[in-house]
């Protein structure tokens, strides 16, 4: 799910993401590559075609309604699902997939606040921005969805109180990529400019 500004990733980039090797990386762009999915074009990186662009939706959504369904049927916390999701993801069927998200509560949104596609291949389009771009004196603002996926992080987050659909106020920003000091009703938290630029955020549902 790497995303970067631009249409283009680069090898590097992706096998740095995705933990493999550059070589590991190179036969997988030709197999896709052979197969339409992607395009690559030499010095820019590769990306998606339009078919594969659908199929990485496909692939999107059943991985977003099997953390849905971890989470809100089974019990999981929100920290232990993203690879136990990915395993499950591959293998089920669109029927199947349509079952557990009945089950889940027909939610749109994954657990970290992902939009989830629609069968048809389509996904909403979030006007967001990360806490560390945010600015004081702009009223309450909502956590729409957490970018991290490392456990330690998003277990923190739940500790701070910062998941999605929560609601506060951006009290100070200290210059230089300080730390961040917000308020939640009547608390306070301190969130460092690393991990405030993996929060997005919306202003408040009046």
């Amino acid at each position: 799910h790497y995303q970067q500004d631009g249409p283009y990733v680069s090898t590097s980039a992706l096998a740095e993401v995705m933990n493999v090797s550059a070589p590991a990386v190179t036969r997988m762009v030709q197999r896709l590559k052979e197969a339409g999915y992607l395009e690559h074009e030499p010095y820019q990186g590769i990306r998606l075609t339009e078919a594969g662009r659908r199929e990485a939706l496909k692939e999107l959504r059943r991985h977003r309604i099997a953390e849905a369904f971890l989470v809100n049927v089974m019990g999981f916390e929100w920290h232990e699902v993203h690879d136990e999701a990915r395993r499950m993801s591959s293998a089920l069927s669109e029927s199947l997939a349509e079952r557990m998200l009945d089950m889940a509560g027909q939610v749109t949104r994954c657990p970290h606040g992902e939009p989830i596609p629609s069968p048809a291949g389509e996904i909403e389009t979030l006007d967001d921005y990360a806490i560390s771009e945010a600015q004081t004196g702009t009223g309450l603002v909502e956590i729409t969805r957490v970018l991290t996926r490392e456990p330690d992080r998003l277990e923190y987050l739940q500790a701070l109180g910062l998941t999605p659909g929560r609601q506060f106020e951006v009290l100070h920003i200290a210059p230089f990529n300080g730390p961040i000091q917000l308020k939640l009703g009547d608390e306070y938290r301190i969130v460092g400019h690393n991990l405030a630029e993996q929060i997005k955020i919306k202003p408040a549902r009046a």
